[in-house]
């Protein structure tokens, strides 16, 4: 190339040669290329932190924040009920592209009010009412205001959702199907209560992230459940509810969140934006728009939360009692309950998303006696925020949960743990219609226990604190109360929640402080431009290796904190002398017995035994089928949603007049049949079919064949028991008759054939004739010729 034709490129080749000489290594370019994208991307995060603190202003300004990510129309506003609240029941408008189906079962989810505002259950596309929207459910989502209304309680909290829930049920009277529920978080467990108090307005019920069990913990880990002690109980919370003038600041539980993970608040959070300034704003402002967005809540209402859950752990053994006597006992609930946490969850760790049912009930044999339906799925990584979100992460299994209601609705009774796995990974992938198969399998008590890491020794500490805490409390009422609530105004409360350091981080950081003023115009001159420096520069990679540093010593720090907390907690509350001093030294029921151990309760299962015991020859066709389905399934160490497809033809074929709940009601009746008196029942299924022709009788083993193929090959212990009923059915043939008396009987069922068409009405005990017609044109994939021998025989 001839340098002289060109001086631009002889001057940058000259400086680039001269640059070499003087710095042959690359020290010195790299130096200077890193320092000005440092100073770019400092430019660039002030700037994002001024723009977050006027999204905050513009956001808690508002009347009615949220950050929903759908358009809705409010259908309920709680400040009209007779007990008001500041809930509110919304419709959420689908977007344009998508269709929804009024006929399928309305979708309602319940966000949390912890100190945050609501929406994070419909943040993004592909959060819960993205997934139900997309699946063409219609969705309504029940939001609250930042302020309570004057005197609310919880108890007004759950009797406004129960009213929310009949007004969604009267808007779909077309659907027979009952609302799916939905409750992240603190709505989880209240939630719970509402569907104890009123299990006939309830569907299925997904609880997301809800800590039930407040007791129960892995040593080691989750630290939260140690503070009510370390405080000295609830005392505390009656404290910032009076500096409030009787309202409790959420941003307090914020801050506790915060603390939870000290790497990630004061660090690792920030540097991320810092590091990735250019492509993580946006993610970023949408996040802190819901994480600042904070709400008060009722010093009530907080109390009640504190002193009944947190600390007495009242909720998981029906302790609670409502102010007009009725017993919050959750097991009322009617309702299967499918209950999603995650390991790597440190707000709610699987011991308190799962410790309920141990608390509850003696086994799961206790669970099926009452007739619950309870379903967990334990995810291994995602955190608190991405259940909710659906995250990548998590997103599969909110599809799989929503997609699959329907199944879980009719699943018989008892404790089952849920796994998702991948159709491309299984050998029967062209079975499955979607990316995913949902399978369900029997776990029992030691199975649970092995999750919940249940410890009697903890029981009696963490009920030695909820005594102390009462009597705290007691004397904070007596000698301190009066004088605070004496002194504090309505603006000396507002003046200190101003000053709460969370929402000054949020406050100094915006347009109202003049020394931003300079910000926005340096970062639009950045933007303009930008030099990123490359990903292989030295100095980068030393940025990042430092921030790994602090990352790591924040972590050292925060683990040394909650062990030594940990160590604490079990040396007080842990000493004979404490524990007998406030009656608990020796005490073997230190929160109370079971529910299931009461005496009134074994008479009920006596009772509802006998009832049974009576309906095991009574029925039809439909009952034998569904007997043999549930007892050739049952031998199978689990089952998944191709099954249900089946059974979902079964009612439609042969009972297309049942609604939901009456085939729900038969799928649980047979299941408790068979638990009840297996043989019995098994030998009653000639009886239930007794009158059935050789053609119906066929099609219904052909049925029972595409019920069972619907999940591919049979284990062998299955297969056996289907031939075992096989060999029930063939008993059930009606004997030889005569030519003529063939005829005859065969010219008599069908006119009785055409006269049931005629009026429309099938037999009580018979299948209808399109069931029959379908059987006979779909010949039976298992041992025909075992069927066609005993005709030639007969």
């Amino acid at each position: 190339m001839n340098f002289l034709a060109n001086p631009l490129l002889a001057s940058t080749s000259s400086s680039d040669t001269l640059a070499s000489m003087m710095d042959p290594f690359g020290f010195g370019r790299a130096a200077m290329n890193y320092w000005r994208d440092s100073v770019e991307r400092n430019i660039l995060y002030w700037d994002v932190m001024r723009e977050r603190g006027n999204q905050y202003l513009a956001h808690m300004e508002q009347t009615k924040p949220n950050v929903l990510g759908f358009e809705t129309e409010v259908l309920m506003d709680g400040r009209t009920l007779p007990n008001p609240t500041n809930y509110e029941l919304l419709r959420v408008l689908p977007p344009s592209n998508v269709q929804v189906d009024p006929q399928k079962r309305p979708f309602v989810v319940v966000d949390p009010r912890a100190g945050h505002g609501p929406g994070i259950g419909g943040f993004k596309p592909d959060s819960e009412l993205g997934v139900a929207l997309k699946a063409g459910h219609p969705c309504y989502f029940i939001g609250f205001l930042p302020f309570p209304e004057p005197g609310q309680t919880v108890e007004d909290v759950v009797e406004a959702e129960v009213a929310f829930l009949r007004h969604v049920i009267e808007l779909h009277p077309e659907t027979t199907e009952k609302p799916m529920v939905v409750g992240n978080c603190q709505a989880g467990w209240q939630i719970m209560m509402a569907a104890a108090l009123e299990p006939d307005v309830f569907g299925p019920i997904l609880i997301a992230g809800a800590p039930l069990s407040y007791w129960a913990g892995e040593h080691g880990k989750a630290p939260m459940r140690y503070t009510g002690g370390m405080t000295g109980g609830s005392w505390i919370t009656a404290l910032t509810s009076d500096i409030g003038n009787g309202l409790f600041d959420g941003a307090w539980l914020v801050q506790n969140f915060e603390r939870l993970n000290p790497a990630n608040t004061y660090w690792k959070k920030q540097y991320h934006l810092y590091a990735n300034v250019d492509t993580e704003t946006k993610r970023y402002l949408e996040f802190e728009r819901w994480w600042g967005g904070h709400v008060v809540l009722g010093g009530d209402e907080i109390q009640y939360i504190v002193d009944n859950l947190f600390v007495g752990n009242r909720l998981s053994t029906a302790q609670l009692v409502t102010r007009d006597g009725r017993r919050i006992d959750l097991r009322n609930v009617r309702s299967p309950v499918v209950v999603f946490c995650s390991r790597g969850d440190d707000i709610t760790p699987p011991p308190q998303a799962l410790g309920w049912i141990r608390d509850l009930y003696e086994g799961e044999e206790d669970i099926i006696a009452n007739e619950q339906t309870i379903i967990y799925c334990l995810h291994d990584t995602t955190g608190h925020l991405g259940i909710f979100v659906s995250g990548s992460v998590s997103r599969k299994e909110h599809s799989e949960f929503t997609a699959n209601m329907d199944y879980i609705d009719v699943m018989p009774p008892g404790l089952y743990e849920t796994t998702i796995s991948h159709a491309s990974e299984r050998t029967d992938a062209e079975l499955i219609e979607r990316d995913y198969l949902l399978e369900f399998t029997p776990r029992n008590f030691a199975e649970l226990d092995q999750d919940v890491m249940h410890k009697p020794e903890d029981d009696r500490r963490f009920a030695t604190v909820a005594r102390i805490s009462e009597i705290n409390l007691g004397l904070y009422r007596l000698y301190l109360q009066p004088w605070l609530q004496a002194v504090m105004t309505p603006e000396a409360a507002r003046w200190i929640r101003r000053m709460h350091p969370i929402r000054l981080g949020y406050k100094l950081l915006s347009d109202r402080n003049p020394l931003t003023v300079p910000l926005p115009v340096m970062a639009e001159y950045v933007r303009r431009h930008r030099q990123p420096v490359e990903q292989d520069n030295m100095f980068k990679a030393l940025e990042s290796m430092a921030s790994d540093q602090i990352v790591a010593s924040l972590d050292a720090w925060r683990d040394l904190r909650d062990s030594s907390t940990e160590r604490m907690f079990m040396d007080i509350y842990g000493q004979p002398l404490l524990q007998a001093a406030v009656g608990l030294y020796g005490d073997a029921h230190v929160h109370r017995r079971r529910p299931g151990a009461e005496p009134e309760h074994r008479r009920f299962i006596e009772h509802r035994q006998n009832e049974l015991r009576h309906k095991i020859a009574q029925g039809g066709p439909h009952e034998a089928v569904m007997r043999s389905v549930i007892y050739v399934l049952g031998g199978a160490p689990a089952t998944d949603e191709r099954n249900f497809k089946r059974l979902r033809a079964s009612r439609a074929e042969l009972e297309p007049s049942t609604s939901l709940s009456e085939f729900k009601r038969l799928v649980r009746e047979q299941f408790f049949i068979l638990k009840l008196d297996r043989e019995q029942a098994l030998a009653s299924l000639p009886t239930l079919l007794k009158g059935q022709s050789n053609e119906r009788i066929d099609g219904y083993i052909t049925h029972l064949e595409h019920v069972f193929a619907a999940s591919g090959e049979l284990s062998e212990h299955a297969a056996e028991r289907f031939e075992q009923v096989k060999a029930l059915f063939d008993k059930a043939r009606p004997k030889a008759v005569s030519a003529p008396a063939a005829k005859a009987s065969g010219e008599a069922e069908n006119a009785s054939v055409e006269s049931a068409k005629t009026k429309e009405v099938a037999p009580a005990n018979a299948a209808p004739d399109t069931a029959s017609d379908t059987a006979a044109k779909k010949p039976s994939r298992r041992a025909p010729n075992q069927r066609k021998g005993t005709q030639r025989k007969q």
